[in-house]
């Protein structure tokens, strides 16, 4: 199958559903080969089969990416039966406890950053290991909301991916000599069961996350193929010139990242600078 990612290896974690499958199988669309990674057997499977009906390669994987042994484990299977992955997806995430932070179970919480951090740390480490020996990579990690924004009553999360958009930014710096380049993409709302959470929490959750939540179940929120696109183009040659990113897919990325026009701070995480209010 031609496309911008033939012969490519993807794997993705979080891939046995929500918006890791629909990037699988998108993936998958564009000529790769996926490895797909998620707890739970038969979700995997199933999407690995869906893969394997596009024409690709697939290899269905469980673990747990919050466990750096499982997390190595899930890498080191790859390379084993598929081949070392060109193109790391980190998609595991959880949402966690819903509600204003002092009321929290901080176990919970601390899970929250285990999965949707530390999973992303575990993993990607590994994939390194094989991406800097090959001197060529891509990483695109999930963001979500809170990253670029407070978001009341989801403390957990918003941390969390905060956490991740700035680690992005970092590793970028770090190895862009290598030739591996690390975005984060804001996938929008969509639903998954991330959203049905919301709406049983009902009045925890907050009037803004409620409305916005229920209107996702009604329309079913941000289109899959955005999502598809924005990853695809992350994971291609067409996006060498791009790495330590935070883009949205509603984003005008299309125009602003396939041409040869200085970013600057766009699309990164930054603070304000005071100077042209105090003038000094």
């Amino acid at each position: 199958m031609a496309g911008p990612l033939a012969g490519r290896i993807v794997m993705v974690t979080g891939g046995g559903r929500g918006i890791g499958r629909t990037l699988a199988l998108g993936l998958a669309g564009a000529g790769a080969d996926v490895a797909v990674v998620a707890r739970t057997r038969p979700e995997v499977d199933a999407v690995a089969r869906d893969v394997e009906e596009l024409g690709r390669r697939a290899l269905a994987i469980t673990a747990d990416v919050g466990s750096p042994a499982s997390a190595r484990r899930a890498v080191n299977e790859c390379v084993r039966r598929l081949g070392a992955p060109d193109v790391l997806v980190n998609a595991a995430a959880i949402q966690g406890p819903i509600g204003r932070f002092d009321t929290l179970q901080l176990e919970a919480w601390s899970r929250v950053v285990e999965i949707n951090l530390m999973g992303m740390v575990f993993v990607t480490h590994a994939a390194l290991q094989h991406m800097v020996a090959s001197r060529r990579g891509k990483i695109v990690n999930l963001s979500g909301g809170g990253s670029a924004s407070p978001r009341p009553q989801f403390s957990a999360y918003a941390a969390s991916k905060a956490a991740v958009v700035r680690l992005t930014e970092t590793l970028a710096v770090e190895l862009g000599a290598v030739n591996v380049q690390v975005n984060a993409v804001g996938p929008g709302a969509t639903r998954t069961r991330m959203t049905e959470e919301v709406v049983n929490a009902g009045a925890a959750a907050g009037r803004t996350a409620l409305t916005e939540a229920l209107e996702t179940l009604r329309t079913g929120g941000t289109a899959p193929a955005k999502q598809v696109a924005l990853v695809t183009f992350l994971a291609s040659d067409a996006s060498n010139h791009v790495t330590g990113r935070f883009i949205h897919v509603n984003d005008p990325w299309q125009e602003l990242l396939c041409g040869d026009a200085p970013l600057g701070d766009l699309f990164t995480l930054r603070r304000v600078d005071p100077a042209p209010v105090t003038g000094r």
